[in-house]
């Protein structure tokens, strides 16, 4: 071997020793000792070639030698200088590598590591062991002695027939090679295995032998102990249950069955409820199962806690209703400023259930002979149940309302409003991101860990029969293959069937007839149609600036000056201040980022009249962005001139309404039309539909020949980073489109909204209030709308009305002749409520 090959070597004294120069067999995990025999399967390509150099010598001996790291490519720094020179024995190839049988002949350390013909091999020479002094010392003897009796023992425990333990034992009398034999058996880390085979000591190595049998004999008596008390555990839970089983056919002999007290105390309970016949039936049974089940089993803890849900359901509680028309309509406006619509729905509900209870007490009272009551005051609820008597004493049903409105508007909040101003209790569960029909039906009890859904836990922290009960966020349902919670709600939500709602766990009817369910959604989109045919839907609409600001009066700005430690004398802000705050830094058709930043007002001067640099402050609209910063929102504005091309639309979103301006360019083409601003399939429609009735009506809007065939037009929506869609800014594209190809300007000071057709007709559309608002807001007071939606002008209070101009249009030419400037260069006519030459002009 040149002296390159030469990787590693380790010079000694070999006199006495037997040297060789043989190929190396690495092993992975497994150490190899003297006088043991182990398989090893092989399959690497240089051990292969090392096995085989082997085979090929005489006494077919190789070095087994362990790796430092269990890696794929081996190099001799990763192998230990101490080994094992072994003998192969029997070898079977298959496909991929081989299986030899290695026996251990004696330890070998490493002189020098070399490469030879694409494996390893080492000149290993004979590490001797290291006798003790005296080997007839009495302490040797006895470690040898304890030695061989602990081995016996480990062998017997780990399940070895005891002539076979005996065998071995005999087999073996010298003291180092019965160390070995052991070390080889026993369950220890290959590092803690390879530290024995390097150690030569006899007397050393048999102590640590010892160490390590002596760990595994108390690990298989600690398993021995556990086995034995979980044996001697179930063998007494068998023997109660047989001594139980005894004692209840005794007690039933002598006639004295005692139960025991939790038992009766669970029975008072159900009996007392006023339950359907096919509830009462399934409760006896669940009873009676619970009598002949073992207190301690698991079965008894699932039936206890099932009937312990049945008990603490409202079946018969009811909570007395306040039904003064007068004091509830007090109640809801102390709450909320305006929401009027909502407030007259739930006085209707009120009115009428009083009604509704007189008529009841009247028709008792005239079938008993007793006559018409002399008072006309309005009688507490009934309190039979539903089902008991005649139907038409049935306490009249609950309603199932939906609030539908964009974030902040106040859906959640007058629904705890609802609940005092009528003395029900209230109960609030949230739907958004429920996947499962478990959700709101709950788990079969054959499930492990089962529960009542949403609607009948709500109910028993309701603890009443007739709630409120807000079903948040309908619309955001989802869908998974566990199910459809929308559809479990269909039986929830119908009052012919609500009656008798079925959860999964409780596997019984429970009436939800008297439960007052509010819904709320932000987009009706959300809510499949079979739901939503079962609800009142009654709409929200985004706050007005002047409601905002009264809101902002009458509750946030004493709430927000409450938490930040601050009182009216200390903080005052002008109402200019209040509308600085609500147009220059929020966006939103609610209050609740108006409150944020009032909070922020709030926490910002309390700070420094902690610091003392004011005692009190008082901010006006020029004060605000020194307080709180620079405003973030910058709403569009009315555009300075009329241009051609160039028309302002209106649009509602959640937030609210505002206006947009359309854009279009003409220039030399082939007649395409392009389309940008990421319009949705709805805008692209009208704007081709818009070019359509260009295209057919050019001698009559004054578009010139060839401005169609050979121009393109390119029609753009700026803030081109937010989606659009919707049909309602068909008129704003048509009058665009006209404009540019006929060279007229538009008004700037005129917004307009509407859907129109290929012949030209103007439909209606939705979100009137919110659009012309949002118009309003950016200084435009005249708009032209459909006049199928001049009813909605209602909507609007009589002062934001009165400053509005409102041209009602049927066609597309109404609206041009409104819209388009055909005369530049003379002064434009101001339309206003008393203008002639408009006689369908609506102003209000």
């Amino acid at each position: 071997m040149t002296e390159t090959d030469q990787i590693r070597e380790r010079p000694r004294d070999t006199s006495g020793t037997r040297r060789l120069r043989i190929p190396v067999l690495p092993l992975r995990e497994v150490v190899l000792f003297p006088g043991v025999t182990v398989p090893v399967g092989a399959g690497r390509p240089g051990t292969l070639r090392a096995i085989e150099t082997a085979l090929k010598r005489e006494d077919r001996l190789i070095f087994a030698v362990s790796q430092r790291q269990n890696i794929e490519n081996v190099t001799p720094e990763v192998l230990y200088t101490t080994g094992t020179v072994s003998r192969i024995g029997q070898i079977q190839r298959g496909l991929g590598g081989v299986q030899l049988l290695l026996h251990g002949e004696y330890r070998g350390t490493v002189l020098q590591y070399g490469q030879s013909e694409g494996h390893i091999e080492a000149v290993v020479v004979e590490a001797q062991d290291l006798p003790p002094a005296d080997p007839t010392d009495a302490a040797f003897v006895a470690l040898h002695k304890e030695l061989r009796e602990r081995a016996a023992e480990l062998g017997q425990k780990s399940g070895l027939p005891e002539d076979v333990v005996q065998q071995v034992l005999e087999g073996v009398t010298e003291a180092g090679r019965f160390a070995d034999l052991v070390a080889g058996y026993i369950d220890i880390a290959p590092a803690e295995r390879q530290g024995l085979l390097e150690t030569l000591g006899i007397e050393e190595r048999m102590r640590r032998v010892l160490v390590h049998v002596q760990r595994q004999l108390a690990l298989l008596n600690a398993q021995e102990e556990i086995k034995e008390k979980v044996q001697e555990e179930l063998g007494e839970r068998q023997r109660e249950m047989l001594l139980r089983e005894q004692l209840k056919a005794i007690r039933k002999e002598l006639g004295d069955e005692d139960e025991s007290a939790d038992t009766d105390e669970l029975r008072e309970r159900l009996e007392k409820l006023e339950l359907p016949e096919e509830a009462r039936k399934e409760v006896k049974r669940e009873l009676a199962r619970l009598e002949r089940t073992s207190r301690e089993s698991m079965e008894a803890q699932v039936i206890r806690t099932y009937l312990e849900t049945v008990a603490e359901l409202p079946w018969n509680v009811r909570t007395e209703e306040h039904l003064d028309v007068a004091e509830a309509a007090k109640v809801l406006d102390e709450d909320h400023f305006g929401l009027q619509k909502v407030k007259d729905r739930v006085l209707e509900f009120l009115a009428v259930r009083q009604l509704r209870q007189r008529q009841m007490l009247e028709e008792r009272q005239q079938r008993q002979g007793e006559g018409p009551p002399a008072s006309s005051a309005a009688p507490a609820a009934p309190a039979a149940s539903p089902g008991a008597g005649n139907e038409d004493d049935r306490v009249p049903r609950g309603s199932i309302l939906l609030f539908v409105g964009p974030p902040g508007v106040g859906k959640t909040s007058i629904a705890k409003s609802i609940a005092r101003a009528t003395g029900r209790k209230y109960v609030r569960i949230s739907l958004g991101g429920a996947r499962d029909e478990a959700d709101i039906r709950g788990h079969r009890r054959t499930y492990v860990g089962a529960m009542p859904g949403r609607i009948v836990d709500g109910m028993k922290r309701a603890g009443s029969k007739n709630p409120v009960f807000l079903l948040d966020e309908v619309d955001k349902l989802g869908v998974s293959f566990q199910g459809d919670p929308a559809a479990a709600l269909l039986e929830v939500l119908d009052p012919a069937q609500n009656d008798t709602f079925t959860d999964h766990y409780l596997g019984i009817p429970f009436d939800l007839s008297e439960v007052l369910f509010i819904a709320t959604a932000n987009f009706l989109q959300g809510i499949p149609s079979p739901l939503f045919d079962r609800m009142e839907m009654v709409e929200f609409s985004g706050y007005t600036e002047q409601e905002k600001l009264a809101i902002a009066r009458q509750y946030l700005i004493p709430r927000q000056l409450k938490e930040a430690g601050l009182d009216a004398a200390r903080l005052t802000l002008t109402d200019d201040a209040v509308m600085a705050l609500i147009s220059g830094y929020t966006r939103e058709a609610g209050v609740r980022q108006l409150e944020r930043e009032l909070g922020k007002v709030a926490r910002k001067v309390a700070r420094r009249i902690a610091a003392k640099e004011v005692e009190q402050e008082r901010l006006d609209a020029g004060d605000i962005s020194r307080v709180i910063g620079r405003p973030m929102v910058h709403p569009e504005r009315a555009a300075r001139e009329d241009q051609v091309g160039i028309a302002t639309g209106m649009y509602y979103t959640p937030v609210g309404g505002d206006i947009m301006f359309v854009e279009v360019s003409v220039m030399p083409g082939k007649g395409d039309l392009a389309l940008t601003g990421q319009l949705g399939d709805v805008m692209k429609e009208s704007a081709r539909a818009a070019l359509t009735f260009a295209r057919s009506h050019a001698d009559h809007l004054g578009i010139p020949d060839g401005a169609l065939t050979d121009k393109d037009v390119h029609v753009h929506v700026p803030a081109g980073a937010t989606p659009k869609e919707g049909p309602s800014a068909g008129v704003t594209m048509a009058t665009a489109l006209v404009s540019a190809l006929s060279g007229v300007p538009v008004r700037h000071d005129i917004a307009m909204t509407g859907e129109i057709t290929l012949s030209g007709r103007v439909l209606p559309i939705g979100g009137v209030k919110e659009k012309v608002l949002g118009a309003t807001r950016a200084g435009i007071t005249t708009v032209v709308l459909p006049r199928e939606n001049l009813a909605d002008l209602e909507d609007l209070s009589t002062a934001e009305r009165g400053v509005l101009t409102v041209h009602p249009v049927e066609s597309l030419s109404d609206v041009l002749a409104v819209a388009l400037q055909r005369d530049p260069g003379h002064p434009r006519r101001t339309s206003g409520p008393a203008d002639a030459e408009q006689p369908e002009l609506v102003a209000h």
